[in-house]
């Protein structure tokens, strides 16, 4: 830049314009425009032809051009530290003035047509950040002054630079959190844990570049690392299982710590998988201080992972220990749900089966039928009826405390004790009573110990030689009598069966006559609901049985299972029903 350049005159204009262009560059955080005002600033305190902001990589010691005016846009722009009048100006630390680069050595000519340069470091903190260049194609076109007033406005730039490195490095870093806790939004909601490991594989390339990147997780138990998810770029395969300790990814998951390894063939725990790897990075997945797992960062160059790599993927590792325990956790959840599913329809299959079916010898002159229905995959409700002897048929039904498979278990013993105690009946006629076998059913079960559960029982005998009926109960809601044209409840109450040892129980006997209906039934029949949370009740029960007392048994148990349906509008049942109905001739 040659046009328009106002020199300051005296000391005091260049203290001025010093300060007002170190205002100028500290006001800018934006580095590229930082960078792309350098040279106008410059151009007011002196002449050139082509300009250049040079940056140094410390870690690889090499100066490359950030920004230039007047420079080749095709040649290699870099330079090592202590090469050329740049290079040497950056070692030393001190600006550098060649009146005429012909005659300097050191000079490069990386810029033609060029006889004169300006080197200045760039110094912050006593440490150089990079330097200012200033050529001229004429022989000596930069004076002492120009290389004071340019060393003072280096201070000022080296500054202005650390601030927008800084002020770029914080904004990334606001940038990078959003994005791991949009990422740690987005992988918490896959529970597929094969959808989740390559999701989180596709994410990390967001952050760091890798030729390699596996996931593996550790299995307690084994004391190994199971490789569970791999990207890889060649033919070759790397280790599918490390023992904990072993390898880098053995000690990282040990000591639940990150490993990284700028050259992994100096470093004795690295065990070789891949031929071409050069440098290894092992981030432990930590849920508080347990280690479930790592991911394996490799790559063919040196030193290819960072410190901040390092740091975001720490960050990243846990959101991802979390999302993947999650997963494992669900497919372990969902395993457990599959088989208890499969094992409630074979047991919902087993308790339907062994639902009481048409006897094959029933007494003359009495027809009986009964449904059951459970609120759960399994029922609480039980209900038999057996001809133990030619004339007599004796029907029972139960109630067990609960629901599902306690309750089912539960009943299934119940409905046991009534099999056992009522084939004495036909053995032991003498002695048989219904009141006695509600007793010794009772002991039976209170002798289990299950204070929890009991069960409330309505158990009748049906004599047809001596056209009888006789009724015990312990607890179950009072069986309902339709004769005569009318109905009436059987009432005759009882304690529920296992709560208290020793309990007696009442029998109530009936003649029975020809056109008779007894039905028997659960509370869920009573106190079925509908859509505004009226129970079905007694009342509506009634009218049903004498609105069907001129059909069979099993029409009218059906009836009824259609009215209640028809009442709760197919709400979900609160309760078990189970009806059974006996109709005499």
């Amino acid at each position: 830049m040659t046009a328009n350049v106002h020199r300051p005159a005296t000391d005091t204009e260049l203290l001025s314009t010093l300060g007002e262009l170190g205002r100028e560059v500290a006001s800018v955080l934006d580095l590229e425009e930082l960078l792309a005002k350098i040279p106008t600033l410059i151009a007011r305190l002196t002449e050139f032809t082509a300009f250049a902001v040079y940056l140094l990589d410390e870690p690889t010691q090499t100066l490359s051009v950030a920004y230039s005016i007047g420079y080749p846009g095709h040649i290699r722009q870099e330079l090592r530290v202590g090469q050329g009048v740049l290079g040497a100006s950056v070692e030393q630390g001190t600006p550098i003035l060649v009146g005429d680069v012909d005659e300097d050595p050191r000079y490069r000519g990386l810029v033609p047509g060029m006889h004169s340069q300006l080197a200045v470091p760039l110094r912050r903190k006593g440490r150089v950040i990079g330097a200012l260049n200033l050529l001229s194609d004429r022989r000596s076109a930069f004076t002492t002054q120009d290389e004071a007033l340019l060393r003072q406005f280096a201070a000022h730039v080296a500054v202005a630079i650390e601030n927008a490195r800084l002020f770029e490095s914080e904004r990334q870093l606001v940038t990078t959190l959003e994005t791991l806790a949009d990422i740690g939004r987005e992988v918490s909601a896959i529970l597929d844990l094969d959808e989740l490991l390559t999701r989180i594989a596709s994410l990390t390339k967001r952050f760091v570049s890798y030729r390699t990147f596996g996931i593996f997780l550790l299995d307690a138990e084994a004391r190994q690392l199971d490789l569970k998810l791999a990207v890889r770029y060649g033919d070759e395969s790397g280790m599918q299982h490390i023992p904990l300790g072993q390898g880098l990814v053995g000690w990282a998951a040990e000591h639940r710590q990150a490993a990284r390894v700028p050259d992994v063939s100096v470093d004795p725990r690295y065990i070789q998988a891949l031929s071409d790897v050069r440098s290894e990075l092992v981030i432990p997945l930590l849920i508080k201080d347990r280690c479930i797992g790592v991911f394996d960062l490799e790559s063919t160059e040196l030193d290819a992972f960072s410190k901040e790599h390092e740091e975001v993927l720490t960050l990243l590792a846990s959101h991802a220990a979390v999302a993947i325990e999650n997963a494992r956790l669900y497919e372990e959840i969902r395993r457990n749900e599959l088989r208890m599913e499969r094992e409630l329809r074979i047991a919902r299959r087993v308790q339907l089966a062994l639902q009481p079916g048409k006897l094959a010898k029933m007494p003359k002159g009495v027809s009986v039928a009964g449904r059951f229905e459970s609120a759960l995959e399994l029922g609480g409700d039980l209900h038999d009826f057996r001809a133990p002897t030619p004339d007599t048929l004796t029907v029972a039904v139960g109630d067990v405390s609960g629901k599902g498979v306690p309750a089912a278990l539960y009943s299934a013993f119940t409905k046991e004790l009534i099999r056992s105690r009522t084939l004495q009946r036909r053995y032991r006629p003498e002695v048989f009573s219904v009141g006695g076998a509600l007793e010794w059913m009772n002991g039976q079960l209170h002798e289990r110990q299950l204070e929890e559960f009991y069960c409330t029982l309505c158990y009748a005998q049906f004599d047809m030689k001596a056209r009888t009926v006789v009724v015990a109960n312990s607890g179950l809601p009072y069986p309902l009598r339709w004769s005569g044209g009318r109905v009436a409840p059987i009432t005759i109450a009882g304690v529920p069966l296992g709560t208290f040892e020793g309990t007696t129980y009442d029998e109530v006997t009936l003649s029975l006559e020809s056109g008779d209906i007894f039905m028997f039934c659960t509370d869920g029949v009573f106190e079925a609901v509908n859509l505004q949370g009226e129970e079905f009740g007694v009342r509506r029960t009634v009218a049903v049985l004498e609105a069907l007392s001129g059909h069979g048994a099993q029409a009218i148990v059906d009836g009824i299972f259609d009215a209640v349906n028809e009442f709760s509008g197919r709400a979900h049942l609160p309760d078990d029903m189970t009806v059974v109905a006996v109709r005499i001739a």
